[in-house]
């Protein structure tokens, strides 16, 4: 079954899921409760208040070495963006399946149209489809370039959207990083900021159909995101899921908050003080549920080395060895699926490469 294939609308139509959508009952554990994230004001920080910046700093410290993930609110991204953003990601997902696949993905690229990842994988297929754009602060726009080139002049406002969405999310993104520096104590708060300046992004647009057999199937299996951190805007139906204190819990939409996780590289560049967020989505037999996420990168030359003062004078030194956002993506493009233990297994990976050099 490859992504031409799929077509969720007759699927909706069936009795029962394909069985290539059944994921393992271990990933398919109930939640239990709500995840009592903290609600971080970003105003303070923003305006150069010192001490919001210190209050803001504390909870994301505590937040990232707990669990890997907390929300953000006043956080600059417009709520006119995020509306319109969200709805131009409905008018994408409505169009018919022949519209959609002009923008296919082709193996081995990052951006473009997928369901259900079946292109890459032949079970335990996520229930949904997405739209990945490979994001870098212009000039040339490459997101709305890139969906104008397939789609058409007559659906030019779909890139014109996600552009200025990405853009939003960039400039945020580098906030985010200045706040992480500032929570770990660094001498030079800007370290971070400036390690991802020159940096890429990966930006997902998630929609996830109604499902007539829920507890067979996820939206999105368990895993750590691969890249740094993720910047999450979720709709106002329940899906995401986080692993925290030995179980399984619901992180519910909160109107104007964004949710930001800890990814594996950032971990590895915090020397695995900060915890990659474990995650998933659920699907429901009712509702639609849709997703924008912003998954950002460094350059993919750059070495990832922590700062030298998370490394010096500590008896547990280096956690993982140099290695570039390109290795690492590399990796778990190669058929490898990404879980939480993804960053041991290629750290393993880049050992038994170098002692074979």
């Amino acid at each position: 079954m490859n992504s031409s294939e799929v077509n969720f609308s007759l699927l909706q139509s069936q009795p029962n899921v394909p069985s290539e959508f059944f994921w393992p009952e271990k990933d398919l554990t109930p939640s239990e409760g709500d995840l009592n994230l903290p609600i971080i004001d970003l105003s303070g920080f923003l305006n150069g208040d010192e001490a919001e910046t210190q209050r803001a700093a504390k909870a994301v410290r505590e937040a990232c070495m707990a669990h890997g993930t907390f929300l953000v609110i006043n956080h600059g991204v417009k709520s006119g963006l995020t509306e319109k953003a969200l709805d131009i990601s409905s008018l994408f997902f409505g169009l018919s399946k022949d519209e959609k696949l002009k923008a296919y993905r082709i193996p081995g690229n990052i951006s473009g149209y997928t369901v259900g990842h079946s292109q890459r994988f032949s079970s335990n297929l996520p229930w949904n489809e997405t739209l990945t754009l490979a994001f870098k602060k212009g000039p040339p726009q490459v997101v709305e370039d890139f969906l104008t080139t397939k789609l058409g002049e007559r659906r030019q406002e779909i890139g014109q959207v996600f552009q200025e969405f990405c853009e939003a999310m960039n400039r945020l993104n580098l906030e985010l990083m200045e706040l992480l520096g500032i929570s770990m104590g660094l001498k030079d708060r800007t370290y971070f900021r400036r390690f991802f300046e020159d940096g890429n992004a990966i930006f997902r647009c998630n929609f996830y159909p109604p499902c007539k057999q829920p507890e067979k199937t996820l939206g999105v299996g368990p895993h750590n995101d691969p890249t740094a951190i993720t910047v999450l805007l979720q709709d106002d139906v329940v899906g995401l899921e986080v692993f925290a204190s030995g179980k399984w819990q619901t992180v519910r939409p909160r109107p104007g908050a964004l949710v930001v996780n800890v990814g594996d590289t950032f971990m590895a560049l915090s020397n695995g003080n900060y915890k990659s967020c474990f995650h998933r989505a659920v699907v429901n037999m009712e509702k639609v549920r849709r997703s924008l996420v912003y998954f950002s990168c460094p350059r993919e030359d750059k070495l990832i080395i922590p700062p030298p003062e998370l490394v010096e004078g500590r008896e547990a030194s280096r956690r993982y060895p140099d290695f570039t956002w390109h290795q690492l993506q590399r990796f778990t493009q190669s058929g490898y699926r990404v879980d939480n233990t993804t960053l041991e297994k290629f750290s393993s990976w880049i050992a038994s490469n170098s002692s074979k050099n």
